[in-house]
């Protein structure tokens, strides 16, 4: 627990976004934590919270087996802000009506405020503001005592607010947490400051100072090893636990065979020579390759993969003595998209280093960055003095280019994946867009096309290249590259790369799709 600084709790009701509201508040200088919805009532009260937030869910407040609170939850005199399922509960909870909406709202909507005041305070230009909705049912009626603070043209009450009688209860049908929602921050942060009352104390170095506690507490004397592969994530890990506990830890790299070009010798360079940590380099390319061999599924590659990296951490454990930890640069949207992360959020797909880890694994879980988003881990890892082409690393998946090579993996697709990876790379860099792409990269697609080469007939391979924007990696959208660039990337690739006669642009955006193609 972050003692010392104001908290705000956040209630998980399932949503994709409920990191996201955390993260809002954290960006204003509040420490905010996510609970499961479930948490029991003590627990909630041992934060001392100065506020709650009851995060938007996939269901309806009138299913069977609807997730709710107890009512009592409401009357603890603490700010409440509803935010979507949260509105609908506490409108549900306190004898209001909630209905199937007649014309569901998704998307951008006009905002009409109605009091401009409190959560709207210096909100919207003129009387509206851009907000972004996302529900299918809607508030009939309004519990006793509440009011209407906006609306929408389809939604008469799209905020509303309840005073006196020991509740201050703040609900919105939108979600102030999405960057689609223009004044989404400055209504949180009305929320934080006004309504709640909290000081602006919260920073990355304290969320540093707080995990490097922890990392102390959970361990003791015991010694740890941390699954490093070189991308920002792992690195600050690595380095946030060496500053915890130094010489206890071990960090070991595993080459899987699947990596891109260069990585390990580079990693060796980084870790071992300038940021003087201990480095155990294990070379299993073999023993990864021959595992995949044939296997077509994204799903069994990840787990595979997964089942691997744990079962050499735990043979190098052994060789190291007795070790009871392993520390992993594991992200929210990792987790999010894995697991139900605090509540019945849904799963999109299995990452190695969440789903993908064996039931029965040996080795108790360090994972200090969970709850940040790339963006925030970079601030982590300035903080703690990592240099500048570690922490702008774009993300590369734990699965590495065996989820980018789709289809069966081969040593000869590798090699044509990594040539193909290592152009993508360097043209984009040469165009000063590397810091301005969340990522940027090959992928080798399970076909063959026809082709034309010096007067003859070719079938050969096709690449794809996949570039996004994005703020989290919870929602990204393509990036608009400049022709001649894509000319220049699909130009190399051809002449330089044998047996890839067509090159191809990914435009779709996160969602429907995700930014990597398994």
């Amino acid at each position: 627990m972050e003692f010392g600084h104001d908290r705000i709790l956040v209630l998980d009701f399932g949503s994709q976004y409920t990191q996201l509201i955390a993260r809002r508040i954290r960006e204003a200088r509040v420490y905010s934590q996510i609970l499961p919805y479930s948490a029991p009532l003590a627990t909630i009260l041992a934060y001392r919270p100065k506020g709650l937030v009851l995060s938007g869910g996939p269901a309806s407040v009138y299913e069977r087996r609807a997730p709710l609170i107890s009512e009592r939850l409401l009357d603890l005199g603490i700010p409440v802000l509803g935010i979507c399922y949260g509105m609908q509960l506490v409108t549900h909870l306190l004898g209001g009506e909630v209905a199937k909406a007649i014309r569901r709202e998704y998307g951008r909507a006009e905002l009409i405020i109605d009091d401009r005041t409190d959560l709207f305070n210096g909100v919207g230009e003129g009387l509206s503001t851009t907000v972004w909705m996302s529900h299918g049912d809607r508030i009939e009626r309004m519990p006793k005592g509440f009011r209407s603070i906006a609306h929408t043209a389809n939604s008469p009450v799209a905020a509303m607010k309840m005073e006196g009688g020991g509740r201050k209860i703040y609900c919105l049908q939108f979600h102030p947490e999405v960057a689609h929602t223009v004044e989404g921050p400055r209504i949180l942060r009305n929320f934080v400051y006004d309504v709640c009352g909290c000081k602006p104390t919260w920073t990355m170095r304290s969320y540093a100072d707080t995990a490097v506690q922890q990392i102390r507490d959970q361990v003791g004397k015991e010694k740890v090893i941390c699954a490093l592969s070189g991308g920002v994530d792992s690195s600050v890990a690595a380095v946030l636990t060496h500053r915890a506990i130094g010489n206890q830890l071990t960090c070991v790299f595993v080459d899987n065979g699947v990596l891109r070009a260069g990585e390990g010798e580079q990693v060796q360079k980084t870790f071992a020579s300038h940021l003087k940590l201990n480095l155990r380099f294990l070379d299993r390319s073999a023993q990864f390759l021959a595992a995949l061999e044939n296997v077509v599924d994204p799903e069994r590659k990840r787990k595979i993969i997964g089942r691997l990296f744990i079962n050499n951490f735990e043979a190098e454990a052994k060789k190291l003595g007795t070790i009871k930890f392993l520390v992993q640069g594991t992200l929210y949207p990792d987790v999010i998209e894995s697991v139900s992360f605090k509540g019945p959020s849904a799963t999109i797909k299995t990452h190695h280093n969440v789903g993908g880890l064996p039931a029965r694994m040996k080795l108790k879980l360090i994972e200090p960055l969970r709850e940040l988003f790339k963006d925030e881990v970079r601030v982590l890892g300035k903080e703690l003095g990592l240099p500048d082409d570690i922490i702008w690393r774009q993300p590369f998946p734990g699965p590495g280019l065996a989820i980018r090579v789709l289809g069966a993996v081969t040593e000869e697709r590798l090699a044509i994946l990594r040539d193909a990876e290592a152009i993508v790379d360097q043209e984009i860099r040469a165009a000063g867009l590397y810091r301005e792409l969340w990522q940027a990269f090959a992928v080798l697609l399970p076909i063959r096309t026809v082709g034309v080469m010096g007067d003859q007939r070719t079938y050969e391979h096709v690449v794809a290249i996949r570039a996004v924007t994005s703020l989290d990696g919870m929602t990204a959208d393509w990036a608009r590259l400049p022709p001649e660039l894509l000319g220049r990337i699909s130009t190399r690739i051809i002449n330089e790369i044998k047996g890839v006669n067509r090159v191809v642009y990914d435009i779709s955006s996160k969602p429907p799709s995700t930014i990597e193609w398994e």
